[in-house]
């Protein structure tokens, strides 16, 4: 922990040089994961040629590297420069929510840079966020990713844990930040959409509690402005009384979700076996 706190205290320019490195190493010669990224990109766009493909790969890679140096450098990054690099558009939205007193569900993707998003959101808007995330098996590494997260205040919900925590403090108002993309397992798998052109499994927790418990539901939009910059677009999904349909919640998650990629395609996570169980 302690070698990981003094390289994040090097500037970002400095990083990005190992993330270059990196790139290299992991694109030519290791090739991480390129054939579950090649398949899943060949199925989501079908419309685009090899060549418009390859660049959106390399891009990903760039992308994915570049996440490492900047998730490291946001264990020391102050709110100064977090205010320059992370542009949240649209935050009326959410600060008018949190000022009515009410829990928000936050739906957003797996876009980069998802660490730097929420710690962002404490930093310079709010500290009542809540983050459902997938414990990390490595010990070192969860403890890390924990200290990383927990910058600023916030809470930190284990996903296992999430629905009797939730119970516990359904009344305490507070953003619940929630990826929504993530793979269910097999026996998890009750709702089944088209996605990216393929037939993919959702979770339906966060659709659940917002139309059991009468909450409004957000969706954050991601994209990249250059190195190292971003900004995340909050937009309105649903609010009560909801709309009775089944999915209702999921499918704009869903539609929202793919616009974002087809506007932002190498942000994606695209290494990730999405559809491995679909």
């Amino acid at each position: 922990m302690f070698v990981f706190r003094l390289i994040s205290y090097l500037p970002l320019w400095v990083l990005y040089i190992f993330s270059d490195c990196f790139y290299l190493v992991a694109y030519y010669i290791v090739g991480y994961r390129k054939k579950v990224v090649w398949k899943n990109l060949q199925h989501a766009f079908p419309e685009k040629t090899d060549q418009e493909l390859k660049k959106i790969m390399r891009e990903f890679y760039r992308n994915l590297t570049d996440s490492f140096a900047e998730t490291i450098k946001l264990m020391t990054m102050g709110k100064a420069e977090i205010a320059k690099r992370f542009q949240l558009e649209n935050m009326d939205l959410l600060r008018d929510l949190l000022k009515k007193e009410q829990v928000i569900v936050g739906l957003t993707a797996h876009f980069f840079n998802w660490e730097g998003h929420p710690l962002s959101v404490r930093a310079l808007v709010d500290e009542r966020i809540e983050i459902v995330y997938q414990k990390v098996t490595n010990p070192f590494f969860e403890n890390l990713m924990k200290t990383i997260r927990s910058r600023f205040g916030g809470y930190l919900v284990e996903k296992s844990k999430f629905q009797r925590h939730f119970i516990k403090h359904r009344l305490h108002p507070r953003l619940i930040g929630l990826a929504a993309d993530q793979r269910p397992n097999r026996e998890d798998q009750r709702y089944h959409a088209k996605f990216m052109h393929r037939e993919t499994g959702f979770f339906e927790g966060a659709e659940k509690i917002a139309k059991r418990f009468e909450l409004t539901v957000i969706f954050s939009e991601v994209h990249k402005l250059k190195r190292g910059h971003y900004k995340f677009t909050y937009r309105f999904v649903a609010e009560p009384p909801h709309d009775t349909r089944e999915h209702s919640i999921t499918d704009q998650f869903i539609a929202l979700t793919e616009k974002n990629i087809r506007e932002e395609p190498a942000l994606y996570l695209w290494s990730h076996n999405r559809w491995k169980n679909s």
